[in-house]
């Protein structure tokens, strides 16, 4: 409890009173310490008349999940049974990994209505806890303020956006749905024999089956489907060098957005997606699994990946993950790398785990190295930055020649190209039937 404004100035206004009418008439002195004294029993009224006779309720409703960029509702009820003033004034502590900022912080609540709507904005993705609210009213009179400290210990997930994964998903749906349900089937290029169709002009010489067209006496192709059932599992590295902010957001955010486009197309196509994530030990895993149910879950497993400050130990990550993996799954390894020892981790840990498993190596491309290789040297600063550009630009091309040469699919685009990439090599992968 405080006193007010309108308590100071009432106070230092009815203290130069009594030692003004000293100067007029002295005998007055045994008055003087009145209008203080008076000034602190209406103080002290008001802090007693302020003080709630019934308890105060405060109740804060908000969901258990929300999207990045999007602004989180929070409805926050206050109740009282006895006397309540005009106004109250509500403040919320919040904190966690989304960073979130409130518009209007502390925000009035009337209390007739006992009711308002907040809105919280997440920065980014993450856990936002709502740790407390502070509730502050003013007595009858004015004079006093008394504070109320409400803990909530309320966490709200704060998932990757999922629209554009939404709609490219449907968009790559509806492509396909305009041909008709054979299309959806995939029976062409694949893994799994479907049916002998006779052959006609125009098909693949390639899958003519001699034996059977030498029995029928007429010329029959094998046709196959794409398919289904193969195992996913989206690794991501969450070591220091994936904080690093690539246009704006960091790299491990684009490869989540670029994650969870793969995951629902690869859901919709029969396939079982999983997640699993790392840094210098197994942060955590979630085995493959199918259907709506298993999208939902991968989005809050997103929204707990952490951005950590620690260093990537590759052989512990990618082995652990080996070891859980008990058939032949297509990994998709969202990581980057910077000096050459790592590098060299890097490549030796991906060769045995290419050896059981299709991996997929997806690196986020930065601007920033070939644009300081490209700019103009104005001067020796400027010629020795270029120059250390060209050798890491060069040390990344051979690091990944290296990982082609070991029948790793390596894919590194711009943000803005990455999810495009991904899908097109899923498709391609689906279509030559390398699972």
């Amino acid at each position: 409890m405080r006193p007010t404004r309108r308590a100071a100035l009432l106070f230092s206004g009815l203290l130069p009173l009594p030692w003004l009418l000293l100067i007029w008439q002295p005998g007055l002195w045994r008055w003087s310490l009145a209008a203080g004294t008076l000034a602190l029993a209406a103080m002290a009224v008001d802090a007693v008349l302020a003080r709630p006779w019934q308890r105060l309720l405060l109740r804060v409703d908000t969901p258990e999940a929300a999207f990045l960029g999007e602004e989180i509702p929070a409805e926050v009820t206050l109740e009282s049974q006895g006397r309540q003033p005009a106004q109250y004034d509500l403040a919320l502590d919040v904190a966690g990994d989304a960073l979130p900022l409130l518009d209007i912080n502390p925000c009035a609540i009337a209390g007739s209505a006992g009711g308002t709507s907040v809105s919280i904005r997440p920065r980014r993705r993450g856990m936002a806890l709502l740790e407390c609210a502070w509730v502050r009213w003013r007595g009858p009179l004015g004079l006093m303020e008394p504070t109320r400290r409400f803990p909530l210990d309320r966490q709200v997930a704060v998932l990757p956006g999922a629209h554009a994964a939404r709609g490219d998903a449907l968009a790559v749906y509806f492509r396909d749905a305009l041909f008709g349900v054979k299309v959806q089937r995939g029976r062409g290029e694949g893994s799994e024999f479907e049916a002998l169709t006779e052959y006609a002009p125009g098909q693949d010489s390639r899958f003519l089956d001699w034996k059977h067209s030498a029995r029928h006496r007429k010329l029959l192709v094998r046709e196959f489907r794409v398919e289904r059932n193969h195992p996913i599992v989206l690794a991501f590295d969450t070591g220091h060098l994936m904080r690093e902010p690539v246009d704006g957001i960091p790299r491990l955010d684009h490869s989540i957005g670029a994650g969870l486009l793969l995951a629902r197309i690869a859901l919709g196509a029969g396939d079982l997606v999983g997640a699993y994530s790392f840094d210098s030990r197994m942060r955590q895993y979630l085995p493959a699994a199918r259907g709506v149910q298993a999208f939902r879950r991968l989005q809050h497993h997103s929204a707990s990946l952490a951005y950590t400050a620690e260093e990537t130990n590759f052989t512990i990550g990618l082995g652990e993950l080996q070891s859980r993996l008990p058939r032949r799954t297509l990994i998709v390894l969202f990581t980057d790398f910077v000096d050459t020892v790592t590098a060299e981790l890097l490549v030796d840990n991906t060769r045995r785990l290419n050896s059981r498993h299709l991996l997929v190596f997806v690196t986020v491309r930065d601007g920033l190295l070939p644009s300081i290789f490209r700019a103009y040297p104005e001067d020796g600063r400027r010629v020795a930055r270029a120059v250390l550009a060209a050798d890491s630009l060069r040390d990344r091309s051979v690091v990944f020649e290296r990982l082609q040469r070991l029948g790793i699919h390596c894919i590194e685009a711009a943000p803005a190209e990455l999810s495009p990439a991904l899908l097109n090599h899923y498709l391609r992968i689906k279509q030559r039937g390398l699972l």
